[in-house]
């Protein structure tokens, strides 16, 4: 859950939860607001002062840190004025993208060719991006062959990236041959889907 809390700020409930006003009440001295946790779900808080507890379960949802009142949802636009700081410092989640390999082992297949760009623009949109590039393969062959070719294949994305000219403050390339594998499988034994390079941008 994500929580956020501000002194001398003013709270407006807009009479959606009982107990709530419809005209602003006189200005806390802090309250705390229940933002939504980034896969979409919302947690809870109990917010403990000297006058009471109050919990808080829905997302923009707050209280006072004194613990008087209920829980309401906050003014839209006064929350954002109020936050405007810390929503804007809120660090981008990191984001993945697996890129298959064809049968020659190191041409990408069309649907991954097609992914160059969104990873591209994903680590252009971050002002300091640190990027990590993991290649794999399947079970066929030597542990040691894997390896080198697992290698190849990050090398070969990490060239792709840089020479479109872009700038990470830390750029991490490593293979993991044909361990860690997608699916399952016996030694020896081929599978596509093991032929991929994963990256991974934070």
């Amino acid at each position: 859950m994500t929580t956020l809390s501000r002194g001398a700020a003013l709270i407006l409930c807009l009479g959606i939860v009982a107990g709530c006003v419809t005209r602003p009440p006189p200005a806390p001295p802090s309250y705390a607001v229940l933002l939504d946790n980034p896969d979409g779900t919302t947690g809870a808080i109990t917010v403990s002062g000297p006058k009471g507890q109050i919990l808080v379960n829905r997302t923009r949802f707050g209280a006072t840190l004194d613990g008087s009142g209920v829980a309401c949802i906050f003014d839209p636009t006064q929350f954002e004025d109020d936050f405007k700081d810390v929503l804007a410092a809120r660090p981008q989640l990191p984001v993945s993208f697996v890129l298959q390999f064809a049968e020659d082992g190191l041409t990408l297949s069309a649907e991954s060719q097609a992914l160059v760009a969104q990873i591209l623009g994903a680590i252009k949109s971050r002002p300091v991006p640190d990027v990590s590039i993991i290649g794999h393969t399947d079970t066929v062959g030597s542990t040691e062959d894997n390896e080198k070719l697992g290698l190849q294949r990050a090398q070969r994305m990490a060239k792709l990236l840089t020479a479109a000219g872009l700038k990470v403050a830390d750029l991490t390339v490593d293979s993991h041959g044909e361990f860690n594998l997608l699916v399952k499988t016996p030694d020896d034994t081929p599978e596509p889907r093991n032929h991929r390079v994963e990256i991974t941008i934070r």
